[in-house]
C-alpha cells in the first residue's frame, strides 16, 4: 500500500509497506528494523514477537522516545506481560499493532512533531 508521495523536510517518512518490504524515502527494508523520526537502526535482532526481550528493547529506549510502536507483522500479536513491564518501568508509552498500522501511525505522530520510534517486523505470512 502506498501512503504518500510527499517527502517531509525534517524527519523520516514511511512511503509504503507491503510484502516486498517497507520503504523509507528510497530505501526498502525487508528484515526487522527500528525507525525513529531522525534515525534508522537497520538491523534489529528479532525475528518474531517471541524474540523481543530486555536487550532488544534497550536499543529502542536509547533513542529516548515518548512513544513506541511495535509492528508485529501481518497480524497484531500482543507482547507478554513480562515484556510490557519494561515499558512501564522505563516510563515509555507503547502500542502494539500490525506493521502496516504501525507505519501509518508512525507517519501521523512524526508529522505532529512527536518523538516516536517504530520497531517493525516485516509483513509476511510467517510473522
Amino acid at each position: 500500500m502506498e501512503f504518500n508521495l510527499e517527502i517531509p523536510g525534517n524527519h523520516h517518512f514511511i512511503r509504503s509497506a507491503g510484502e516486498q518490504g517497507i520503504r523509507i524515502n528510497d530505501d526498502y527494508y525487508t528484515s526487522p528494523f527500528i525507525v525513529a523520526t531522525r534515525r534508522i537502526v537497520p538491523e534489529w535482532p528479532v525475528s518474531s514477537v517471541d524474540d523481543i526481550d530486555e536487550a532488544a528493547l534497550q536499543v529502542i529506549f536509547e533513542l529516548e522516545p515518548e512513544v513506541v510502536l511495535i509492528g508485529t507483522g501481518q497480524h497484531q500479536v500482543f507482547l507478554p506481560p513480562k515484556i510490557q513491564m519494561h515499558f512501564y518501568r522505563n516510563g515509555t508509552g507503547f502500542e502494539v499493532m500490525s506493521t502496516d498500522a504501525a507505519c501509518r501511525t508512525f507517519n501521523v505522530l512524526a508529522a505532529e512533531g512527536r518523538e516516536v520510534v517504530a520497531a517493525l517486523l516485516p509483513i509476511s505470512e510467517t510473522c
